[in-house]
């Protein structure tokens, strides 16, 4: 059975963690993962973690917080609910299926 899972992480750095989980835990393409912001603006996320700590000290350098990351991963078998465990344990606060 074909579906997409969704993740929403608020940190860049968990919704990178979920990624290669479910790739090497799972099995899913590389290629079937996707990132990209859950809202319209660019962000990071909406709290630093990791390199974002570590962004420039100037204001107009650091990376923005201001929105969820999405994880959404195109699945083709038929236990979707290992994927979703892997991103709530990776951090997702929400994690819906499409």
């Amino acid at each position: 059975m074909e579906s997409t899972i969704i993740g929403e992480f608020e940190t860049r750095r968990s919704a990178e963690l979920a990624v290669e989980h479910v790739v090497q835990e799972c099995g899913v393409p590389r290629s079937d993962v996707f990132v990209q912001s859950a809202g319209g603006a660019n962000t990071v996320g909406t709290r630093p973690a990791g390199a974002d700590v570590k962004a420039a000290p100037a204001p107009e350098g650091r990376q923005k917080l201001g929105g969820l990351i999405e994880v959404s991963v195109d699945f083709h078998g038929d236990a979707p609910e290992k994927i979703a465990e892997i991103l709530r344990g990776a951090g997702a606060k929400t994690v819906r299926t499409k």
